[in-house]
């Protein structure tokens, strides 16, 4: 995403929303790289959730989490 990210309004939304709910971050390693979240099943079950950042501060829907988490079978 690089110094292009920046220019998008949502972006900047994210990062106020962050800011006013008092995270700071600590600034070190690569600050361009994008996150994920998985949620995956034992054995053959797989792949139930994944979420993939698109912008800086882009979030998973905690209601998709928890409905993955909620398919997630024990294995034998």
């Amino acid at each position: 995403m690089m110094t292009l990210g920046f220019t998008r309004i949502s972006v900047w939304r994210n990062i106020l929303r962050a800011w006013r709910k008092g995270y700071q971050g600590n600034r070190k390693g690569e600050g361009f790289i994008l996150g994920g979240l998985y949620v995956i099943g034992p054995e053959n079950q797989g792949v139930l959730m994944e979420h993939q950042e698109k912008e800086f501060g882009d979030k998973a829907d905690l209601r998709s989490v928890l409905q993955a988490v909620q398919k997630v079978q024990k294995a034998d």
